[in-house]
């Protein structure tokens, strides 16, 4: 009984984790992708330089991760609804 509460237990927590992986991983791409519209030339002064580079893809983490986190908690909260009724 302890190993088939544990095997679903560990399963629900891999299932869980992976989709947070890939819904981080596209929040990241997206906004990589949504960055490339932005004028850095206005803020940078060498946009195309390597630090120029890394600045847009640490906004582009940043700005992911935000957008990572308020899709998984919205699917959280969705998926509490049940317990409401």
């Amino acid at each position: 009984m302890e190993d088939i509460l544990s095997g679903g237990l560990s399963s629900a927590v891999g299932t869980s984790s992976m989709v947070s992986m890939i819904v981080s991983l596209l929040s990241v791409v997206l906004s990589w992708w949504a960055l490339q519209n932005l004028k850095l030339d206005l803020v940078i002064r060498y946009p195309k330089s390597p630090q120029g580079r890394l600045l847009h893809l640490l906004l582009a983490i940043v700005l992911g991760r935000f957008v990572a986190g308020f899709f998984l908690d919205y699917l959280s909260w969705s998926g509490m609804i049940r317990y409401m009724f």
